[in-house]
C-alpha cells in the first residue's frame, strides 16, 4: 500500500511552540517535489517531546492539509500500549491514511511482548499499521520471524527497517511479503535491491526531489539512474546523522531558510564543526543557503 518516497517529516518550532505556518510550508515544499507519502510526529517529528495534545494537533493539522493529496501516515508510537492505543485512534478518527508504530522504547520487551503490543493495537484500532525497527533508538530490534508473525494480521501492511542490516532485510524477506520501508537513508539503494519498495526519509527533508529521482528510478528498473542518485546523496545521508537525529536535518532546513532552527531539550543546536561540514555537503549539492531565521 506504502512504497517511494515518503518523508519522515520534521516539526518546525518558533519561541518554544508548534510552528504551523511553517509546517505548512514544508508540507507545500513536499507536495510541489511530488513527495509520495508524509510521515508526522515520528522520531524525526520530536514526538518525544511533545504533548499528547500537541502530538494529535500536528497529525490534525497534517492529515486536514494534505487533504487526501498525499498519504498520511501518522507516528503512533510509545513504549506504554496503551498510550499507543489511544494515538492510533486518534489517527483513526482524523482520517489518517495509516499509522508508523516505533518497537516500544526503553522497557525492552522480549519478542512475544512485542508481538503482542502489534496485535493488541491491530485488534483495537482497524487502520493500516506500518511497524518501525529502529534498535539503535530504543534498545529492541524486531526479530525477522516476529516480523513474519505479524504480517498475517492483515491490518500490519509494512516495516519501516531502521537497523542498519541487509541480513535482517534479507531474512524478513525470505520469511514473508511484508512491505519492506527503508529507514536508514544510506542503505536505501541496497535494500530496494534485495526487495524493498522505497524509505521513509530523514534526507528527502531536505532534497525530496533527488530521494523521489532515486527511488522511482529503481523500481521502474533504471538500475543506473538510480545508482548515480543515490551516490549524489550518499554524503548527505551520512552528515544528517553525524548528531542526533533530527539535529542535522533542522540545522539544514533552517540554512535552507525553510524553519527556526529550533529544538527541545534535551536536544540542542549542532556544533559549529559539524554546522560546517553540513552546509558544505548542502553547498555542494546545490542547495541554496540562506541565513538562518533564529539569527
Amino acid at each position: 500500500m506504502f512504497k517511494g518516497s515518503i518523508v519522515a517529516l520534521v516539526t518546525p518550532f518558533k519561541n518554544g511552540e508548534i510552528d504551523f505556518t511553517a509546517l505548512k510550508k514544508l508540507i507545500d515544499f513536499h507536495l510541489e517535489n511530488e513527495t509520495d507519502g508524509i510521515v508526522p510526529c515520528g522520531t524525526t517529528g520530536e514526538s518525544s517531546t511533545m504533548t499528547h495534545e500537541e502530538h494529535k494537533s500536528v497529525l490534525s493539522f497534517v492529515v486536514e492539509y494534505v487533504n487526501r493529496r498525499r498519504p498520511v501516515i501518522c507516528g503512533a508510537g510509545s513504549n506504554n500500549t496503551e498510550e499507543a492505543v489511544d494515538l492510533v485512534r486518534h489517527a483513526k478518527k482524523i482520517g489518517g491514511d495509516g499509522v508508523l508504530v516505533v518497537t516500544p522504547y526503553y522497557n525492552k520487551p522480549t519478542q512475544e511482548g512485542l508481538f503482542q503490543h502489534y496485535e493488541f493495537l491491530a485488534k483495537k484500532v482497524d487502520i493500516p499499521l506500518v511497524l518501525y525497527n529502529v534498535p539503535g533508538r530504543t534498545g529492541v530490534s524486531l526479530a525477522p520471524e516476529t516480523v513474519e508473525r505479524l504480517s498475517k494480521i492483515d491490518s500490519i501492511v509494512a516495516i519501516k527497517e531502521a537497523s542498519g542490516s541487509l541480513d535482517q532485510v534479507s531474512q524478513i524477506l525470505s520469511l514473508c511479503s511484508i512491505t519492506v520501508l527503508s529507514g536508514e537513508d544510506s542503505l536505501t539503494l541496497p535494500m530496494m535491491a534485495l526487495g524493498a519498495q522505497g524509505a521513509i526519509s530523514v534526507t528527502a527533508n531536505i532534497v525530496p526531489n533527488l530521494s523521489r529521482r532515486m527511488i522511482h528510478a529503481f523500481l521502474q528498473g533504471d538500475i543506473e539512474e538510480a545508482r548515480a542518485l543515490h551516490f549524489e546523496m550518499f554524503g548527505l545521508a551520512k552528515v544528517l546523522f553525524i548528531e542526533t537525529n533530527p539535529i542535522p536535518v533542522k540545522a539544514g532546513l533552517a540554512l535552507m531558510g525553510k524553519i527556526e532552527e529550533q529544538y527541545r531539550l534535551p536536544l540542542c543546536p549542532m556544533s559549529k564543526d559539524n554546522k560546517e561540514k553540513l552546509r558544505n555537503v548542502l553547498s555542494g549539492l546545490g542547495v541554496k543557503i540562506f541565513p538562518s531565521p533564529s539569527k
